[in-house]
């Protein structure tokens, strides 16, 4: 549905809420101002209610989380029947069946698809958490400890997965609490000659990479950019780690976003989309290489409370069901081709490129001189609050809307957006 007519943003009970929230929450958590935020109510499909009754177009499926649509009906079933049998086990100590399940799932959909050999997983409550895993791998796996990731990644925000980050915004606070096993170099094809060179002078252990930026501006390489990185890594002995949190599960207009380039990892980590709504990740590699680790003597070296969830589990089962149906990808593909173009087709000179792949777009706010255009974005954000739509910003300069809606988004939905968009730049000019 489109959104509605809203007459006070935020209404009395988000403004209430937001006084008190900001009285009790660490203050660098959730912004809070004159027009912002609202506090959500209840979801369905591509809309969100808040508290105070408003009805909003999500445009970004609570950070790419809800691709199957909000309170997908699967979803909430298996959450429902899981929790009702069972909320709470001990994942590495006496775990469930709900945990060897998801386990062979991840295997089946990732490299036994790709490859005809088993994978296994760690599995973590935070995409953050998976990274951190996947890091720790390439360190027993390879004796290495350096990883060299790329300018505008987004990893998470644990210390092991800042220090491989490349985020000054969230890393520069702590750098004197980080370690400096992080190589960074510019992303896309002009960094790779930076990438060989460190690979042949330092210890590398492992590359990191987003085969899309996502906060980085939803950046597309060169075709040529993760084949190149596949090889250097076989030629260097180094382990080739695809961030796949925000890309993975369709997202692209592909199960994984590596497959527009034919690229098998050495492992994968995944997030956001698995459950669809419960905090649940995956770190899956190559059974070769996570084998690394040590057999568990009664007392795991890497581990969580919250391993392996049940619920989460059942509900990241029941994602993949619906995930692994083909029709999935050529809908996504489908709706993202159609969007790009609505989104292309706008008249503005404060309109730059248009990125990404499948449901997964910028927009490029640029100013007359064909400069990022950061303020302005950011102005956009609270006045399409105001119209009735929920978007963010990214990139490095905070000058692309990002638009990652569930893939349920009708193409009178993308079209209302896409005539907002071009309305709102034209009062802009």
């Amino acid at each position: 549905m489109l959104p509605e007519i809203i007459t006070e943003i935020p209404g009395p009970k988000s403004r209430a809420l937001a006084e008190n929230l900001h009285q009790y929450e660490s203050r660098n958590i959730t912004y809070v101002s004159n027009d912002f935020p609202i506090f959500w109510d209840r979801a369905k499909n591509t809309n969100v209610w808040d508290v105070d009754g408003n009805r909003f177009l999500d445009l970004t499926s609570a950070f790419a989380v809800s691709s199957l649509g909000h309170s997908c009906p699967e979803l909430i079933t298996a959450f429902n029947d899981q929790s009702m049998q069972l909320m709470h086990g001990m994942g590495d100590v006496h775990p469930t069946a709900q945990k060897v399940n998801l386990c062979k799932k991840l295997s089946s959909i990732t490299f036994e698809r790709w490859t005809g050999k088993s994978a296994k997983t760690i599995l973590n409550s935070s995409g953050s958490e998976s990274i951190e895993s996947a890091l720790k791998t390439a360190s027993l796996a390879t004796g290495k400890s350096g990883v060299i990731s790329f300018e505008g990644c987004y990893h998470g925000t644990g210390f092991g997965s800042l220090s491989a980050g490349a985020m000054p915004r969230f890393k520069d606070p702590f750098i004197k609490q980080l370690s400096d096993f992080g190589k960074i170099v510019p992303y896309g094809n002009h960094g790779l000659d930076q990438v060989n060179d460190i690979l042949l002078n330092e210890n590398i252990g492992a590359i990191i990479v987003e085969p899309i930026l996502g906060r980085g501006g939803k950046v597309v390489p060169e075709n040529d950019f993760l084949p190149s990185l596949r090889n250097l890594c076989d030629e260097y002995n180094a382990l080739l780690i695809i961030d796949e949190i925000y890309t993975g599960l369709n997202r692209t207009g592909k199960l994984f976003a590596c497959e527009h380039w034919e690229v098998i990892p050495d492992i994968i980590c995944l997030g956001k989309a698995l459950s669809g709504g419960f905090p649940i990740s995956a770190c899956t590699g190559k059974a070769t290489i996570m084998d690394h680790w040590p057999e568990s003597d009664g007392e795991a070296i890497h581990t969580s409370t919250f391993l392996g969830h049940p619920a989460g589990c059942a509900m990241a089962l029941a994602s993949l069901e619906i995930h692994s149906d083909p029709e999935i990808s050529s809908e996504v593909t489908h709706k993202g081709n159609l969007f790009k173009e609505l989104l292309e087709n706008i008249d503005s000179a404060l309109k730059g490129s248009v990125r990404g792949m499948g449901l997964m777009l910028g927009l490029e706010i640029i100013d007359h001189d064909s400069k990022p255009n950061g303020p302005l974005a950011s102005r956009i954000i609270p006045s399409a609050l105001r119209s009735g739509l929920i978007i963010l910003a990214d990139g490095p300069d905070g000058h692309v809307i990002a638009l990652a809606p569930s893939f349920t988004i009708t193409e009178e939905e993308m079209l209302f957006t896409a005539q907002w968009l071009e309305a709102e730049l034209k009062t802009s000019s």
